[in-house]
């Protein structure tokens, strides 16, 4: 939770835009695990490609919304924001997979829609805060919460690292198209860059997959679901620590009131622990 968390400060401090940062770390990231794979004896195969597809589309997308939305708005804001993704998704879930959700659970949601809403709307004062890049978060989170769909479907086909490399590759390569499309520049990083992104590959990505996927075999799926929700703390911490980008006391409390929300949506929910978690950014 930590890697990803810090993942939103990381791309903050690279000199590139936002798409070609997800296109050369995702790259990087299926080479990597890909190349771990290979020399295993596991090497990706066409129909891990294949089926990873509509999920790598899917995360292409949230990545190039995502770290857009952190070069132009708060850190604080693109993943709290990104934080209402478990109530998306069981929104999809009501509807394609019949599954329902309580009075209690909807209450709770209505409760943490408010308070992310208070967050933006506090921002507003603030040094760093964008409209724009409020809007862009919002297209991460739908982007996201398809992802999550995808990844559910997945299941059964191929395992959870073939899906993982074959969405990163996905991931990476569709973030070109979308660089020259908008004019963002794809060129080769420098030194410096490359260190971050590298820190982004092995971080959030190897890091915080692997540790998630290895730790999934040791605790309650639930409580692995349930952590995800500190992410936005530690991507609000690391804002105000290393980039300097204030938190008003008004803030804090309406993210408290947002994350305890989502925390008691998941953990109040029977039977959560027998159902899969994909894994994120």
């Amino acid at each position: 939770m930590s890697a990803w968390g810090l993942s939103g400060v990381v791309a903050k401090n690279i000199d590139m835009s936002g798409v070609a940062i997800g296109a050369y770390r995702f790259l990087m990231y299926a080479l990597i695990v890909g190349t771990i794979m290979a020399m295993r004896s596991s090497p990706i195969t066409l129909r891990a490609l294949r089926v990873a597809l509509p999920g790598g589309l899917a995360l292409g997308a949230d990545v190039a919304f995502f770290f857009s939305a952190v070069k132009e708005t708060t850190v604080a804001n693109a993943t709290v924001i990104g934080a209402l993704q478990p109530i998306i998704v069981a929104a999809v879930a009501w509807r394609f997979f019949g599954e329902r959700m309580a009075k209690r659970d909807i209450a709770l949601a209505g409760i943490a829609i408010a308070g992310v809403f208070a967050v933006v709307l506090a921002a507003r004062d603030t040094d760093g805060w964008s409209l724009r890049g409020d809007l862009l978060a919002v297209g991460a989170l739908v982007s996201w919460s398809a992802y999550f769909v995808f990844a559910k479907q997945s299941k059964g086909k191929i395992s959870s690292n073939e899906y993982t490399i074959g969405a990163a590759f996905w991931t990476g390569l569709v973030n070109i198209p979308i660089a020259l499309v908008f004019g963002q520049s794809l060129a080769w990083p420098s030194a410096t860059n490359w260190l971050w992104l590298l820190v982004l590959a092995l971080g959030a990505g190897v890091l915080g997959h692997e540790a998630m996927n290895w730790s999934l075999r040791q605790i309650p799926l639930w409580l692995g679901s349930t952590m995800t929700l500190f992410v936005p703390l530690v991507s609000a911490a690391a804002a105000w620590i290393f980039l300097g980008e204030r938190i008003t006391a008004f803030q804090a409390l309406a993210m408290a009131v947002v994350l305890g929300a989502l925390a008691a949506v998941i953990v109040g929910q029977s039977g959560v622990g027998s159902r899969p978690r994909p894994l994120r950014r």
